[in-house]
């Protein structure tokens, strides 16, 4: 059977405190030549104004092509010698809530299989992306997934601010979707023409990171707006270099 590449671009983060499991996020695959990175949100490594501070990471990956229900979790340390291993960067307005954690390749299992983007999957200028424009969100909303393949799922969502600027100053824009806590760090994605024909025939337009509410929404009279933050992925090339 063969599975959606998107699919496998995609896994499930587990965040720990030496062996106390903290929280589920969302991370996938990016790779930058012969390097690659796992991506996630920064708040899923570190949200210091609420206490998060794990020290680790675990990840499922899948071995084979036969049986996809094989898997091996795989922990990657957050810190060495008391310096984080993982990278961040910040724009003009502040903090950019992506994080980035190198992945030695040597190190994985010989018959891992995976997909990943690189900077070929970022977007265009001839690349028509637009409000309305049908995107999808691959993640683990509240950690559920197929738990026999250990395959995320994905919701369908829309572009709902102006993409190319940056909203309210910010280095992301909105999109319109029924989110979930754990889907942080989740890819953004939508299907291009110009890359019909690759193994991996998706635009990674960004990150999500959170839902986005008004503080003055009446919260028995107004329900939420149903809008979220999904951070522009050419950030990427930033944290990769």
């Amino acid at each position: 059977m063969n599975i959606e590449s998107i699919l496998l671009t995609t896994v499930g983060i587990r965040t720990f405190s030496s062996n106390q499991l903290l929280t589920k996020a969302t991370g996938f695959f990016f790779e930058r030549g012969a390097r690659l990175f796992l991506i996630t949100c920064r708040h899923v490594v570190l949200d210091a104004p609420n206490g998060h501070r794990p020290d680790r990471i675990e990840i499922d990956l899948h071995i084979g092509e036969e049986h996809w229900s094989q898997v091996v979790s795989y922990s990657i340390p957050l810190y060495g010698d008391g310096l984080s291993l993982w990278r961040t960067c910040s724009d003009t307005a502040g903090d950019v809530d992506i994080a980035a954690i190198e992945i030695s390749r040597q190190h994985l299992p010989s018959d891992v299989v995976y997909h990943a983007f690189s900077s070929s999957h970022l977007p265009q200028s001839q690349d028509l992306i637009e409000v309305g424009t049908a995107v999808v969100v691959v993640g683990y909303p509240l950690g559920f997934q197929d738990n026999l393949h250990h395959l995320p799922v994905a919701r369908q969502a829309a572009i709902a601010s102006s993409f190319g600027l940056c909203f309210e100053g910010r280095g992301y824009f909105l999109t319109d979707a029924r989110t979930h806590r754990g889907t942080s760090g989740a890819p953004v994605v939508a299907r291009v023409e110009r890359l019909g024909q690759a193994k991996l025939p998706w635009l990674l337009l960004g990150i999500h990171s959170s839902r986005l509410d008004v503080g003055t929404r009446d919260l028995v009279l107004d329900e939420a707006l149903g809008l979220n933050c999904a951070w522009y992925s050419d950030a990427l090339m930033i944290l990769t270099t």
